[in-house]
Order: C-alpha cells, then structure tokens, then sequence
C-alpha cells in the first residue's frame, strides 16, 4: 500500500524505480518500529506520512538540477528530507546533519548499506566541511541563520506560508507551492550571484511535471 500511494502522491511529478520505492518503503517501517519508543513523527497516518514526509521531500528533489551535489539536510530529525532526496538522487552525497543522539542513532541504522548518506551526531553550527547545497524542514529560521549560508552558497527549504527572513542572507526564487496542500512550498535561494546553479525551476532528470510550479 506505501508504494502505491507514493506513486499516486508523484504521479506527474517524480517517477521512482522498484528499488527506489522498496528503499522508502523499507525506512517507513524502520520509523513506524522506532516510533514507538522514539519520538521521530507525530504522523502515524499511512496517507498523511507518505504525503508529508516522502512526497513532499520528493516533491523538493524533483527541483535539483542534474549532477553530483554534495548536499547538507540541516536539522534532519527522522530523515527528512535529506533520506528521500538520497534515494531518488543516488548520484549526489547528502549528510543528515542531526543534534538530537538517538535520533542521529535512527538515521544511522536506516542509512545502513547506502554509500550516499552519512550521518553528522552534532549541531550544524559545528559542522565544518563545505557543500554545494543545504537542504531542510521543520526547522524554524531562527535555527538556521547561524549555520544555513555558512554551509553552502545554495538552499532548497520545505516552508509554510511565511517567507523566509533576510537574515538567512540569500535572495529567494518565487514559491513553489507543494500540489497537495495550501500554504506549503520549496523555497529556493542563491547566497551570491557567483554561485554555481543546483536547482532549476522545473523538476531534474528530465522529467515533465504538470502538477509544479503553482505558486
């Protein structure tokens, strides 16, 4: 049932292969077992999980450019979403950069066996490598502005309605608005004009999708 409501939920949008959406499925079930011990997501509703976690992070990876991107996900919490954006993007890096320990311990273990994740047990601000783009959800701006335009000269963000503040310190493309809710959005943005182009106004790969820019 995952796979199938995450193909309807991406229909237009982003096409996953078996093995792609065996992998999502795979970390579904990993974070409904640890869940119960562990608060990972309020969301235990199938539907709603796979709209809110993997269609929205999938939404965000369908607007990168092709290439190997070395990408940060800030504040990843259970994965997201930095862990969708890895499996549809086998071709780009993406470090989940997560604080919390026995979170950082989750995203370990479901990373297990996929050489293009790595997990960061630290706050942003004391991360020190460099990458291409930084990517994240959930987390407030306040949060970002000491580490996001440090990290990398690019950002993809899943918002909500409010724009992002001038502090981040990079100009915003328009909005993109996500096809299946009111008032959420990928939010685009160059720290300098010098920096190198990883996201595109319409979706990576190759792809169509009719269902995007809706902003």
């Amino acid at each position: 049932m995952f796979r199938d409501l995450l193909r309807e939920r991406l229909s237009g949008i982003a096409e996953l292969t078996d093995a792609q959406a065996a992998a999502l499925e795979a970390h579904y079930n990993l974070l409904v077992h640890w869940n119960r011990k562990l608060n990972l997501t309020a969301i235990r509703d199938l539907p709603e999980a796979v709209e809110r976690h993997y269609g929205e992070s999938i939404f965000l990876a369908a607007h990168l450019a092709a290439g190997a991107l070395r990408i940060a996900d800030v504040g990843s919490g259970a994965g997201f979403p930095g862990f969708p954006v890895a499996i549809y993007r086998p071709d780009c890096t993406v470090t989940l950069i997560e604080s919390h320990q026995r979170k950082a311990v989750f995203l370990k273990e479901a990373a297990r066996g996929l050489p293009n994740v790595r997990v960061l047990a630290r706050r942003a601000e004391e991360v020190s490598a460099e990458f291409e783009l930084a990517i994240s959800r959930a987390v407030s701006y306040d949060d970002l502005v000491p580490s996001l335009r440090r990290l990398a000269p690019t950002a993809a963000l899943l918002t909500g309605a409010d724009a992002p503040p001038p502090g981040l310190g990079y100009t915003w493309e328009e909005p993109i608005a996500l096809p299946w809710a009111k008032r959420r959005y990928v939010r685009l943005g160059r720290r300098s004009r010098g920096s190198a182009a990883v996201f595109t106004g319409s979706p990576g790969r190759g792809s169509a999708c009719s269902r995007c820019r809706q902003a």
